[in-house]
């Protein structure tokens, strides 16, 4: 057989392979988030909800989704593990971050500056061109002949 003719065959076992390696290592990455998991750490579920680990089972995790609140998920089930500044920041509204930046308006009016005036320009300076829509038609566009494109014998 060619080099040629294997090539192909060599280059899409070559993709699979870096295809599945890549998957692996992300189900490890995940293995090992879910193993820092400890009863009173936040969690974000793979469907978005924010929640305080209660309990941990062998394929189950107990999670309180509310005071009081608790309900069962799979371990699979679990997005990401918050550490407890971002999930207070995130469920709380508790920002430990202090920062220098300038708090952003709630309008946008004070963003925009007022349009600049010169007030030396001269009286001698071109009119300023209309662009906006010409008034009705004066007749001079009718065809001498009287006809119109909607008659019939017309051109």
């Amino acid at each position: 057989m060619n080099l040629v003719t294997l090539l192909p065959f060599i280059a899409i076992i070559a993709a699979m392979f870096l295809m599945t390696r890549s998957a692996k290592k992300k189900q490890q990455q995940a293995a090992q988030m879910r193993d820092q998991m400890t009863p009173g750490t936040g969690v974000r579920t793979i469907g978005g909800m924010y929640a305080t680990v209660k309990e941990i089972g062998d394929d189950t995790v107990t999670l309180e989704v509310a005071p009081g609140v608790h309900a069962i998920y799979a371990k699979n089930a679990i997005g990401a593990v918050l550490e407890d500044a971002e999930y207070n920041r995130i469920v709380h509204g508790i920002d430990d971050v202090t920062t220098d930046t300038p708090a952003v308006p709630d309008d946008a009016s004070s963003l925009t500056e007022a349009p600049k005036t010169d007030l030396g320009k001269g009286e001698d300076e071109a009119p300023k061109l209309d662009l906006g829509k010409k008034d009705e038609p004066t007749g001079d566009d009718e065809p001498k002949d009287g006809k119109t494109d909607g008659e019939a014998g017309a051109k």
